[in-house]
């Protein structure tokens, strides 16, 4: 298998269609091939504005089983080195590039959670704007019972998304809980039939992309700053960015289409 189809890439209009695929291996994502592969898929598709929204699932019964158990102990090629120094070397530029870059993408990423999300697999889904899962989805922040940490982030994103307390129920238990349970406590946005799960989320990208791309995505990054700075600084960043927005024919063309009660035609512009 050569690194590209370590990760598969669909596209369908304005909506790409990222897929882990290695279902033999329950698609782990703690290789740096898979992480290169990912940031490359992720960030080509974040320079072009032709595509507006980004759908990553995984292929067969899991959607990520996070690291590779197998390559956990030092020597065997994984995160964990023999030299302490070079583990954390190995952490920074590897999985440790996936949060970083998912908090820096602009366009809209939906995780369509088709089966088992753990350890890592579980932040993978967290570190997406938007998640919907198949009935028949797990989830577990497990990584204590390994005798490790969360070493890509989840203890930032996990009580961000779900609270403090049940965060902290989850990472200290590491306990597996179901898809509906994961609804319940917010951790996804809905739950559907596992055989309606990509259109469900096509649904949800297709409604996105019916949107201007500039103003989708400036919404977007006003979000994701929103979640580290004040009020204040969101502000400011939201003047600036309306100040952009209003220079648009997308702008335009949303009004004029509302004044004349037809349908808007968005180019980007």
């Amino acid at each position: 298998m050569t690194d590209r189809e370590w990760v598969k890439l669909e596209q369908d209009g304005a909506i790409l269609t990222i897929t882990l695929n290695q279902p033999q291996r329950r698609n782990p994502i703690s290789e740096n091939r898979v992480i290169d592969a990912l940031c490359a898929a992720f960030e080509g598709a974040d320079r072009d504005i032709g595509v507006r929204c980004v759908i990553l699932t995984g292929a067969g019964s899991a959607f990520s089983s996070g690291g590779d158990l197998k390559q956990m102990k030092a020597g065997t090629g994984g995160l964990k080195a023999e030299n302490p120094v070079q583990t954390r070397r190995n952490y920074k530029y590897g999985i440790q590039r996936l949060p970083l870059m998912f908090q820096a993408l602009e366009i809209p990423v939906i995780a369509a959670i088709n089966g088992a999300a753990i350890g890592a697999g579980c932040d993978l889904a967290c570190m997406c704007d938007i998640r919907i899962a198949a009935q028949s989805a797990k989830f577990a922040e497990s990584f204590v019972k390994l005798g490790i940490i969360a070493g890509d982030g989840g203890a930032w994103l996990l009580p961000r998304i779900i609270g403090f307390s049940k965060a902290t129920e989850l990472a200290l238990t590491g306990e597996m809980i179901g898809a509906q349970e994961a609804l319940a406590i917010g951790l996804v946005a809905r739950v559907v039939p596992d055989g309606e799960l990509m259109a469900a989320a096509r649904m949800v990208a297709e409604k996105i992309a019916a949107n201007p791309p500039h103003a989708v995505r400036m919404t977007k990054r006003l979000l994701r700053e929103g979640q580290t700075t004040d009020l204040k600084n969101s502000l400011e960043m939201a003047a600036a960015m309306q100040s952009l927005a209003h220079a648009t024919r997308d702008n335009d063309e949303a009004i004029d289409a509302f004044t004349e009660k037809r349908s808007p035609n968005f180019t980007g512009e």
